[in-house]
């Protein structure tokens, strides 16, 4: 009887140690969830910010430029616009919006920069603006008045605690506006949006080009375009969902997972991806900037991109985006681009973009009737000295392309400028000032 009860206080003292070590993982695990849930929250509170902030200086920058009428005040504004678009459009992909088809709100940030620029470029050379041209410009001030009310509004919404940042569902459980919902309002009021022609890359008549890799393809199954997307991403078919079929010159079918964190887009002739995009905002960073370039070649040869060619990569935070070119004979075709995005704690593809790609890619002959390439680099400017030289295939303003010898140049101030001849005519074509950091190569 004695033994009998030693072994049921033994019993007892077990238990009670087993549901101690039980509740003190338990309240690890949630102090550690908690914690993930902070830092998520905090990263999407700053990325809000960081878009409020952009568009207030959207929307004062395009004012400015209403009033001005020097091409020197023109083009100063011109450039803080690109910059503050840009800035927009990056704090943009760090929300929680993947499962949102915002591409009125995207063309608007690309075009509000390039037109402006246009715009700069036009009274540089001595024109003078319309007044069809200024009431484009006022039209896409109320734009941007109007995205920065409502961005303010979601801001505010937020801080006060009326609205659950991470919630994405379009209402917080007190019924106030959720963050997806004042998106989505944005995003369906472009009603009277000017059509914009103008010699710039996002102009709308060359958004509207048919795109070359798609043309007369067969229309493929729901079933073949999510078992393309499964490949890509090295998923379970089973974990993906067909959420929309999206139209206009580049039809797709767009699949997202069960947790709305990734969005992919197949084309619906062809059966392409895209674009993919996983709201994943790396906290750390434990690759090099090769390494993640290194991760991106790898990932774009693993699926059959060849003749690809590394141009030029940008950290931003913990993701580094590379962008490649087509290569082909010694000719680099910047027209032809694939962007993917690295995050740089593991070297997982968090991005992907080749819509310019599938737009732009086709089969080409270049002209045998060129030019010299010594009579080019005799017209370099004498603060440039070229140190490597080239063929390239570059986009025109207009939308179509120009084959043209390439010299790389080093300026007196040390900085690298990229310079490109027209190969038939001579012509300068365009000039490119490389924007040099740890954090990788922008040209400008």
């Amino acid at each position: 009887m004695k033994l009998k009860r030693r072994s049921f206080i033994r019993l007892i003292l077990f238990s009670i140690a087993a549901v101690a070590i039980l509740f003190a993982r338990n309240f690890i695990l949630m102090k550690e969830n908690a914690r993930q849930k902070i830092l998520i929250r905090n990263n999407y509170t700053r990325a809000l910010e960081d878009l409020a902030a952009a568009a207030d200086n959207i929307n004062s920058t395009l004012e400015k430029q209403l009033y001005s009428g020097t091409p020197k005040q023109q083009s100063e504004l011109a450039d803080k616009l690109f910059s503050e678009a840009s800035a927009a459009k990056a704090a943009m992909l760090q929300l929680p919006l993947q499962e949102l088809q915002l591409e009125n709100t995207y063309k608007y940030l690309s075009q509000v920069g390039n037109y402006s620029r246009a715009l700069a470029k036009k009274t540089s050379s001595g024109k003078v603006l319309t007044r069809e041209e200024y009431n484009n410009l006022k039209r896409l001030h109320e734009y941007s008045k109007s995205m920065c009310d409502k961005i303010w509004e979601i801001e505010e919404n937020v801080s006060e605690g009326e609205t659950d940042i991470e919630d994405v569902s379009g209402k917080s459980e007190n019924n106030t506006p959720g963050i997806t919902e004042g998106f989505t309002e944005f995003e369906e009021g472009f009603t009277s949006y000017p059509t914009l022609i103008y010699d710039g890359p996002f102009s709308d008549h060359i958004m509207q080009k048919e795109p070359q890799l798609t043309k007369g393809k067969e229309k493929v199954t729901k079933d073949a375009a999510l078992q393309r997307c499964s490949s890509m991403l090295k998923l379970s078919s089973n974990d993906l969902t067909l959420s929309e079929e999206t139209e206009g010159k580049l039809p797709a079918y767009v699949f997202n997972d069960k947790d709305n964190t990734l969005s992919c887009a197949v084309t619906r002739y062809g059966g392409m991806v895209s674009y993919f995009l996983k709201s994943r905002n790396p906290d750390e960073k434990k690759l090099e900037m090769k390494e993640a370039v290194a991760s991106a070649e790898k990932y774009l040869s693993e699926n059959g991109y060849s003749n690809m060619k590394v141009t030029y990569y940008e950290r931003i935070s913990n993701t580094c985006t590379v962008n490649f070119a087509y290569e082909i004979d010694g000719i680099t075709c910047y027209t032809d681009l694939i962007k993917v995005s690295v995050a740089m704690d593991n070297g997982e593809i968090i991005g992907f973009d080749a819509s310019g790609y599938i737009v732009n890619h086709k089969r080409r002959e270049f002209p045998e009737k060129v030019v010299s390439k010594l009579s080019c680099e005799d017209k370099l400017s004498p603060y440039l000295e070229c140190y490597d030289e080239g063929k390239a295939l570059i986009p025109t303003e207009g939308g179509g392309e120009a084959y043209c010898y390439e010299y790389k140049c080093k300026a007196d101030n040390n900085r690298n400028v990229l310079v490109y001849f027209n190969a038939e005519t001579g012509d300068e074509e365009q000039i490119l000032i490389l924007l040099e950091s740890k954090d990788g190569t922008l040209a400008i």
